[in-house]
């Protein structure tokens, strides 16, 4: 069985918990604006509480999808034009000794 190893500090700040509490709760309310709101966390399950933390963020982040440019491919001749251009170059980079 765990023992509680508690010191002088601990007693006199658990009967203070509901003073703390009351005095955070003012806190958070006089500062929370629309410009800098405060934002509360549950974290019993930290990995979870990571993960939604992230997604909160993003969401507040505005995002436009931006229009992609039409890729052009290029037809086999000029892909074998290619291949040919670079056989003649020497081995691929990460087949060479330096």
């Amino acid at each position: 069985m765990r023992q509680w190893k508690l010191s002088d500090m601990d007693l006199p700040s658990r009967e203070r918990w509901y003073d703390y509490s009351r005095a955070r709760d003012k806190m958070l309310e006089a500062t929370d604006t629309d410009f800098a709101p405060w934002y509360l966390l549950r974290s019993d399950d930290k990995r979870r509480a990571r993960l939604n933390l992230i997604s909160h963020f993003l969401s507040l982040i505005p995002y436009e999808a931006s229009p992609g440019k039409k890729v052009k491919l290029p037809t086999p001749r000029q892909v074998e034009g290619l291949r040919r251009r670079r056989d003649h170059q020497g081995p691929p980079l990460d087949q060479r000794k330096f």
